[in-house]
């Protein structure tokens, strides 16, 4: 059986509107999905932001991603992102080289290490995700997600 944010919260007073009660339920779902994302990446010997570039990276082919272009694509925001490549280049993961054509310019692309990591993990990611939202019908996951893309747009609108 489900809670409510007033029962999951311990609240002895009504919420003050379903406006606060939707974004409470939205950040404590978004909060538990995160926590056990990360308990996966974290046994894995890896973090979540680690595996987000993996994936970003992946998808940008082989011409990469300069740091600023991965930054933008991050999930969750992160400060420096330029530590985290770092640390990603010397635990053989991306590679980075700068552009022939733009000295400025400093791509960064998935080494064969990090593109067979990626592509191991697509099983595991797809069972983990199941295991999160596998109970809900195709109808409800078209609604969440036709719903939180209303959502996004206007908050990026304002």
């Amino acid at each position: 059986m489900s809670t409510t944010a007033p029962d999951d919260l311990q609240q002895q007073h009504p919420l003050r509107s379903l406006e606060e009660e939707a974004v409470l339920g939205l950040y404590r779902t978004s909060q538990l999905l995160l926590d056990l994302n990360e308990a996966f990446c974290r046994e894995r010997g890896f973090t979540l932001a680690q595996y987000n570039v993996l994936r970003i990276l992946r998808g940008a082919g082989d011409a990469g991603l300069g740091r600023n272009e991965i930054r933008e694509r991050l999930i969750h925001r992160m400060p420096d992102v330029t530590r985290l490549l770092d640390k990603m280049e010397e635990a053989g993961l991306v590679r980075r080289e700068r552009s022939a054509t733009d000295r400025r310019y400093v791509p960064t692309v998935l080494t064969e290490r990090g593109q067979a990591l990626v592509n191991e993990l697509d099983g595991p990611v797809v069972k983990l995700q199941r295991s999160h939202l596998g109970h809900l019908s195709p109808g409800q996951l078209h609604t969440l997600i036709e719903t939180l893309a209303v959502i996004r747009s206007r908050l990026e609108s304002e």
